[in-house]
């Protein structure tokens, strides 16, 4: 009689948890230098809004011969705003924090909610002149 031996292909339960192991080491190395990138990314997209407000703000007093100490709204500076965008649509930053009040001649300021939630990537020089 003849014996058969039948050996089944397949990984160990050592063998399954060493990789699971790995993969746990890999995700906890990389997951906190991803959120503090999408931190950094969501701080230079306020200030490139904050810069986009300047901007606005001027052509605004240019165009419409206001003078310093203004105060115009939001919808004022619509026009000169990229329309579709979500500055033009909402106002309000990728954190969903209002900006505001704007004043002429005055660069416009971050949102001091925007300010503390980004603090540990974006410092008081990252901001400036817009603190």
């Amino acid at each position: 009689m003849q014996k058969s031996i039948h050996r089944h292909a397949g990984f160990t339960l050592i063998e399954i948890m060493i990789v699971v192991a790995i993969i746990a080491l890999l995700a906890a190395i990389a997951v906190p230098g991803f959120l503090r990138a999408r931190k950094r990314s969501q701080a230079t997209r306020i200030l490139e809004d904050l810069r986009l407000l300047d901007a606005a703000i001027d052509q605004y007093a240019l165009s419409t011969n206001q003078l310093a100490g203004t105060h115009p709204v939001l919808n004022d500076l619509r026009p000169y705003l990229k329309p579709g965008s979500l500055l033009y649509n909402r106002g309000r930053n990728v954190l969903n924090h209002r900006y505001g009040p704007f004043t002429v001649d005055q660069v416009p300021k971050v949102p001091p909610q925007s300010f503390n939630a980004l603090s540990d990537v974006a410092d008081a020089d990252f901001w400036s002149p817009y603190n």
